[in-house]
């Protein structure tokens, strides 16, 4: 396979944060200047699935749902425009193993400084800190964008 042919692949995590939105944001800008494309990611789990606890199963999850709210928050940070240079993909399982296997072969993985858990104080999220540490490829840390005073 001729490598030199292929646009390099950058994976960005999506979770609808602030510092999710601003890392698609720079994904995009830096497809754009390497002539790359974006994998848009989501996990999703269901609460207490990791744990020693009672099968967990969530009947209200709808990932046919779950979906279509990726797309449209690919759509509503991006525009109709930048939201063509994405593919979308939902994916079971814990945030940080499927970023880091979806970084597979990628040229950087991308993902917010802060995401939707946690603690408000820390400076990187557990999912940033797992992704920095277990990667196969380069990541890029995003912070969410400040508004200019």
């Amino acid at each position: 396979m001729d490598t030199q042919q292929d646009a390099p692949r950058i994976v960005v995590g999506i979770d609808g944060s602030p510092s999710s939105q601003a890392a698609l944001r720079w994904a995009v800008r830096y497809a754009g200047l390497v002539g790359g494309k974006v994998e848009a990611v989501t996990a999703w789990e269901v609460p207490g699935e990791a744990s020693w606890s009672a099968p967990a199963v969530d009947a209200t999850f709808d990932e046919e749902q779950a979906e279509r709210l990726l797309v449209d928050e690919v759509r509503t940070v991006l525009g109709e425009d930048g939201a063509s240079l994405v593919h979308e993909k939902l994916v079971h399982g814990h945030p940080a193993q499927v970023l880091v296997e979806a970084a597979e072969g990628a040229d950087v993985l991308v993902v917010g400084s802060r995401g939707r858990g946690g603690f408000r104080r820390a400076l990187l999220g557990s999912v940033g800190q797992q992704v920095a540490l277990h990667a196969p490829c380069p990541v890029t840390i995003v912070r969410p964008d400040v508004p200019a005073e």
